[in-house]
């Protein structure tokens, strides 16, 4: 890895930090009310939330220009150029670093041995984009993902703040996500399994050697059926708020499933 990269990791990693600690704090505080009132638990994963929506918002716009402007990576997949897309890779490894820094030190609540292996999984993957430069297109591809999170963050923003369901905002906000969520996770699979089935047998996809080959394929893998298991439950509860059956059982349903939601479900990258 060169030091360029090792330098936008390390600044990305110190920057969430104080995104986290200080920037989020002033600005929720100032703009968002209800803010302090929330008891110390939910005020530390609002900061998180607030930096992920951030992370999110950066490295999405960053990969849609990449997908768009960047000749070079969309002419070769494999081996194009990966120059931006090793920065914007640097930026999420420093957020997945600061993620990972930030469970340890709140286990007791946030902490998610699931989240912790999806980080270093993440991590590892990355790793072969930032040292090595290949799949480029295909790493940049996946960070699209992303641009449904700031949604997933909000809809948690108003659940703290005891919005209900029936809102106007919490209402559109639910059908935003499930509508943003469905085109960058799911509507892209067909074309984006297209482009990794036309480099099978390729010079290129040879050299990239089988370590780096079962990397990329099984963790694509895995993260489909993740996404598609979560469009399912992202389409229920928009239905359900649709129809009007999102009362006292959904409200219920929401409490039971607060673990998990304390452990900051979609709060993370691909």
């Amino acid at each position: 890895m060169e030091t360029r990269e090792l330098s936008v990791v390390a600044g990305s990693f110190v920057g969430f930090q104080l995104l986290f600690s200080v920037a989020s704090p002033r600005l929720s505080s100032a703009f968002t009310p209800g803010y302090g009132r929330l008891p110390p638990v939910k005020l530390t994963e609002w900061n998180s939330r607030l930096v992920s929506t951030v992370h999110a918002l950066i490295v999405g716009l960053f990969c849609l220009y990449i997908l768009w402007f960047d000749d070079v990576v969309n002419a070769n997949p494999v081996w194009g150029d990966p120059y931006l897309v090793k920065l914007n890779v640097a930026i999420t490894c420093g957020y997945l670093l600061y993620d990972l820094v930030l469970l340890a030190c709140n286990w007791s609540t946030m902490g998610d041995s699931f989240f912790v292996c999806h980080h270093l999984a993440a991590l590892y993957a990355y790793g072969y984009v930032l040292t090595r430069g290949v799949l480029p297109y295909f790493a940049n591809f996946r960070l699209i993902s992303e641009l449904s999170t700031p949604f997933v963050n909000q809809r948690w923003f108003f659940e703290a703040l005891k919005y209900p369901r029936s809102h106007q905002l919490v209402v559109l906000n639910g059908v935003a996500m499930s509508v943003v969520f469905f085109l960058v996770r799911i509507a892209v699979m067909p074309s984006y399994w297209a482009s990794v089935f036309a480099t099978f047998g390729t010079p290129e996809f040879e050299r990239l050697g089988l370590g780096a080959q079962v990397a990329w394929i099984t963790s694509c893998i895995a993260l489909d059926i993740l996404n598609t298991i979560w469009m399912y439950k992202i389409t229920r509860g928009c239905y359900k708020v649709l129809t009007g059956r999102g009362g006292r059982k959904a409200k219920e349903g929401a409490e039971a499933s607060s673990p998990s939601d304390k452990k900051h479900v979609n709060n993370h990258t691909d």
